[in-house]
């Protein structure tokens, strides 16, 4: 009777254990849809950003993240077609489309880098030291000096038609104005092999300097402010979309751990980070 009751104590030991080893991996247990696509800039690629970001993301969360880097243009014509679960841009006035066209949701705010307009250090147009982005484009192209595009449609391209049209020249056709119709590095190797000119973001140019013959000729001004956000695609559009991967992906760009990561990213290597951290701050107030 004894032994009877010895291993009935055994086997409801070995029941309780499994049951708790049961919801212990419940709780740990990893996501069903592991896989997130995420289609962001060349910017955050180029700049070694994400090579940084997405270990600690899949480590820390068990998703597995493909990351599609191109244009801002690009990766929201991505999300409109559902074609992605998550997005990482920095084209604001397209953004706002893209919300209210029903694409996307939770469109948070992440960081800030700045453009720079760079070229040879030769500077045939004499634009170092100009205050003004858009009179160092006029001094471009009055002196008829090559000024490279990414024509690609990106948050950079959408930036750099804007200060084309606040300095009141249509660039496209002129023999002096080239599209790349590719992302920033290959952009900045273009214009530093036919030495031209080029607006890039700060970051992508910093990361890939010591390969280039370019250097910082205009900066500073409040034009060439470059804001990224996150966007979780609309699932309620698109309802194959990984919308719980979306939203972890989103929440770890605006954690505090991440935006320490961000805040100090580039320091070590080149005296100043090449993004700011402004998750929780207001745009209006960004570079004040």
């Amino acid at each position: 009777m004894k032994l009877f009751n010895n291993n009935k104590w055994t086997i409801t030991l070995l029941i309780v254990g499994v049951l708790i080893i049961m919801g212990a991996a419940n709780v740990f247990a990893a996501p069903k849809q592991k896989n997130i696509i995420l289609a962001t800039t060349t910017s955050t690629q180029d700049s070694g950003l994400l090579d940084k970001l997405i270990p600690i993301f899949e480590k820390k969360t068990g998703y597995f993240v493909k990351t599609i880097a191109v244009g801002s243009g690009q990766a929201m014509k991505m999300g409109e077609k559902g074609e992605a679960d998550v997005l990482l841009v920095h084209s604001p006035a397209a953004e706002k489309k893209f919300i209210e066209g029903g694409y996307g949701v939770n469109r948070r705010l992440v960081m800030h880098n700045d453009f720079i307009i760079v070229g040879p250090a030769t500077d045939p147009a004499k634009i170092k030291g100009v205050k003004s982005s858009s009179e160092a484009l006029k001094l471009i192209a009055n002196a008829n000096a090559l000024f490279v595009s990414r024509g690609d449609n990106s948050g950079t391209h959408a930036k750099e038609k804007t200060l084309w049209t606040k300095a009141a020249i249509t660039p496209a056709g002129q023999k002096w104005y080239q599209e790349t119709g590719a992302g920033m590095g290959h952009t900045l190797n273009v214009a530093s092999e036919k030495k031209g000119y080029t607006l890039t973001d700060r970051g992508t140019y910093l990361a890939t300097k010591k390969n280039l013959g370019l250097e910082i000729l205009n900066e500073g001004d409040a034009a060439l402010l470059n804001i990224y956000h996150v966007i979780e695609i609309n699932a309620a559009k698109w309802p194959k979309v990984n919308a719980k991967g979306a939203k972890a992906f989103s929440d770890f760009m605006v954690s505090k751990g991440t935006q320490d990561i961000i805040k100090t990213f580039g320091v070590d290597k080149y005296g100043s980070p090449l993004f700011f951290p402004d998750a929780g701050k207001k745009v209006e107030d960004l570079g004040k």
